[in-house]
């Protein structure tokens, strides 16, 4: 396996770009482009293109599997008025129903 620089015989150096008056260093030497003769896939790419595919009929015009609606969630907070002290029942907020 040989890079790009062995093949034609050169190197590919690129000088690095000032903005402004601010130099950032880009190593000692510059930079080196090589050329990849295998470039990989990255994340969403490789995913889509190594996904399992569908093949059998059965396979292919089976639905998603339909639940039962879920009950209805019990409140968070529910407001306790003790039994024996009527007078703070009043003051009490009526507890909310739930949705």
């Amino acid at each position: 396996m040989s890079s790009v620089s062995a093949i034609f015989g050169t190197r590919l150096v690129v000088a690095p770009v000032t903005s402004g008056g601010a130099s950032i260093p880009i190593g000692v030497g510059g930079l080196v482009i090589e050329c990849s003769s295998r470039p990989k896939k990255k994340a969403t790419a490789h995913h889509i293109k190594t996904r399992p595919r569908k093949t059998q009929p059965w396979d292919i015009k089976r639905k998603p599997t339909v639940y039962a609606p879920l009950p209805p969630l019990p409140p968070e907070w529910s407001v306790v008025i003790p039994a024996a002290d009527d007078s703070d029942a009043a003051l009490a907020p009526p507890p909310v129903p739930a949705p």
